[in-house]
């Protein structure tokens, strides 16, 4: 059972609406809005401080669409991270970007269960064995560090810890993929 009721946004103070008018203006658009207007995923515990939520999101938008990692390396390193974490969210909401990339549901599969997987292209490989070595681990070896450009590895290490941090938020407050709200 989710353990934070969505806010609507008629019943959101200044600071809190000023925030959700950001997210849902932004690249996201109204992707995270439920059918009452409510904020979905971990958008809605974002507003519960905006003084905080506010860079979390902006952190979570410049890793999306700011970064210089490919569209397929960045999803791969998000659903490594929700796999490792369990995140039925972030898979839910990452997988069907990653079907739109060209992963497999074998691939999918892979992902979700922290199983073997052979990648073609090399940077999409180097970036899965260094996103697993960092989520299983917290730390490179010298080869995992060098298999990467140091930005490109600053971005993923960025990019794992905010999915990390996304993941513990979505697990503590019991937020599911999809369903009803709780009771207010």
């Amino acid at each position: 059972m989710a353990r934070l009721r969505r806010t609507p946004p008629h019943e959101l103070d200044p600071e809190a609406r000023a925030l959700y008018d950001k997210i849902t203006s932004g690249p996201r658009g109204r992707f995270m809005v439920d059918g009452a207007g409510g904020l979905t995923g971990p958008f809605n515990a974002m507003l519960l401080s905006p003084a905080v939520g506010d860079p979390l999101q902006e952190l979570g938008a410049a890793v999306r669409y700011r970064s210089r990692l490919t569209d397929r390396a960045r999803e791969l390193a998000i659903l490594v991270v929700a796999g490792h974490h369990d995140s039925a969210f972030e898979q839910a909401a990452h997988e069907p970007i990653a079907r739109t990339l060209g992963f497999t549901e074998e691939q999918l599969r892979a992902l979700r269960e922290g199983a073997p997987l052979a990648l073609a292209d090399p940077g999409e490989a180097a970036v899965l064995r260094v996103t697993r070595a960092l989520v299983a681990d917290g730390d490179l070896d010298d080869e995992e560090y060098a298999a990467l450009g140091e930005r490109e590895l600053f971005e993923l290490t960025t990019l794992v810890g905010y999915y990390a941090t996304l993941a513990l938020q979505l697990r503590v407050f019991r937020v599911r993929p999809s369903g009803p709200d709780p009771a207010p």
